[in-house]
């Protein structure tokens, strides 16, 4: 039992040190000046015309953070699948009220316009 526990003491020390190499590694390796084209804007490699802050229409963030959502539910499915056959009637009626809320959320996002791309 305390062995279990003393290998996740282990990996959490490494991690913990590993991270904090890479952050003096890079502190050391660092460039020491600055140089105007380190600080100059671009994109896609060309200077921009223009201001280089623009503004992004909500809709676009909406549909992402919906794509997430149905996403990560989606990943709870995989387990239910594996297991499918030795789940039983509770797993199954349970299954069937996940699939009724996802259901409805995609139907009020879709009320709501949140697939629209106009």
């Amino acid at each position: 039992m305390l062995s279990n526990y003393a290998i996740i003491a282990i990996l959490t020390i490494g991690g913990l040190i590993f991270a904090a190499a890479a952050m003096l590694i890079s502190r050391i390796f660092q460039p020491r000046k600055q140089y105007s084209k380190k600080t100059d804007t671009y994109e896609c490699g060309f200077e921009t015309k223009g201001s280089s802050w623009m503004s992004f229409r909500s809709s676009y963030f909406v549909y992402a953070l919906v794509y997430l959502i149905f996403e990560v539910e989606v990943i709870f499915l995989y387990p239910w699948a594996v297991e499918f056959k030795m789940l039983g009637l509770f797993a199954i009626v349970e299954m069937i009220i996940f699939f009724t809320l996802l259901i409805a959320a995609f139907l009020f996002a879709w009320k709501e316009g949140a697939f629209k791309w106009y």
